[in-house]
């Protein structure tokens, strides 16, 4: 074990001045992480009081002023905006000059890759296109969860490098993105966590309503067997009703759904399809089973007189 004394990051000269166009979750945390590794922070924008309150706790002293000033005062910048207002902001910081040769943009949308930030890279600036794949909460405590985290890198390929690097500074693992499949990486990324938050919601509510007290306590040896499963086994870690074939079971489910909660069942049934379709392809599901249950599933999909695809449609 190597016990040599490490130096503090905080004992190392900057290396770059850091800025942030936009302090919503994102771009406060990685700043701060950029701080960590020897980088200083130095300008931050944000319009709401909720951005406001986040850049003081996250990176206190650091004032806060408007974009251009932003870009005046940094080597690197992070623009952490909304996808759909991304493209317009670097549009509008290139056409009034406030992009300079050399400079660092940096955004972190998971839908663009480096393409968007044509507009600065045609002013001098060295575009990167750097999106933790994690779930940011706004507190310091994102700040940890980054370590270890995946990032979608995008980049040109002679900025590639100094891409894959600031990643590591910022405790991430790299994970190199070519444009054309940033859109199709991001919606696996949506398809797995942002639906995952709406399921385990939907589950939540559905315990309390069937008279579970603790609710959470319940899912969160599930579901974390179930992820880490998933994760190790990829198909052959379906379980439950739909995999085995239970078209019976399935149908009181759907029948409970309609009764207390009209609102999940188009959810429970396109799910319920879907993981028939996979079941059936890896050959866990039977298929003298598949038909009664696929005719389940082929019902009215809500209570508002919606029509359930065809099991084909679904997969």
């Amino acid at each position: 074990m190597n016990t040599t004394p490490q130096p503090d990051p905080r004992d190392r000269p900057a290396r770059l001045t850091v800025g942030v166009v936009g302090a919503g979750r994102v771009g406060p945390a990685l700043a701060a992480s950029l701080r960590l590794a020897g980088h200083r922070p130095v300008a931050v924008s944000a319009v709401s009081d909720a951005s406001r309150r986040r850049a003081e706790e996250m990176l206190p002293n650091v004032p806060v002023m408007p974009p251009a000033e932003v870009l005046e005062r940094s080597e690197l910048v992070l623009l952490t905006v909304p996808d759909d207002a991304l493209p317009e902001l670097v549009a509008g910081l290139a056409e009034t000059g406030a992009v300079r040769p050399g400079q660092l943009l940096v955004h972190t949308s998971g839908r663009y890759g480096a393409k968007v930030l044509d507009p600065a890279l045609r002013a001098g600036g060295l575009p990167l296109a750097l999106h933790p794949a994690m779930t940011f909460t706004g507190t310091p405590v994102d700040v940890q969860r980054l370590a270890g985290c995946s990032f979608g890198v995008t980049a040109p390929e002679e900025l590639r490098l100094a891409a894959e690097a600031l990643v590591i500074e910022m405790g991430g693992e790299p994970e190199w993105i070519a444009e054309e499949n940033r859109p199709l990486y991001h919606a696996a990324l949506a398809l797995g966590a942002n639906h995952l938050v709406t399921l385990v919601a939907q589950s939540l509510e559905l315990l309390r309503t069937a008279g579970v007290g603790a609710p959470d306590r319940m899912l969160g040896p599930l579901l974390g067997a179930a992820l880490d499963n998933a994760l190790r086994s990829g198909d052959a870690a379906l379980t439950g009703p739909v995999a085995r074939g239970d078209a019976g079971t399935v149908a009181a489910h759907v029948a409970e759904l309609r009764e207390h909660a009209p609102g999940t069942v188009a959810g429970y049934l396109a799910m319920a399809r879907a993981t028939a379709d996979r079941a059936l392809a890896h050959g866990l599901l039977k298929p003298e089973l598949a038909e009664p249950l696929l005719g389940v599933l082929a019902g009215p999909s809500d209570a508002a007189g919606g029509t359930g695809d065809t099991p084909g449609d679904a997969s």
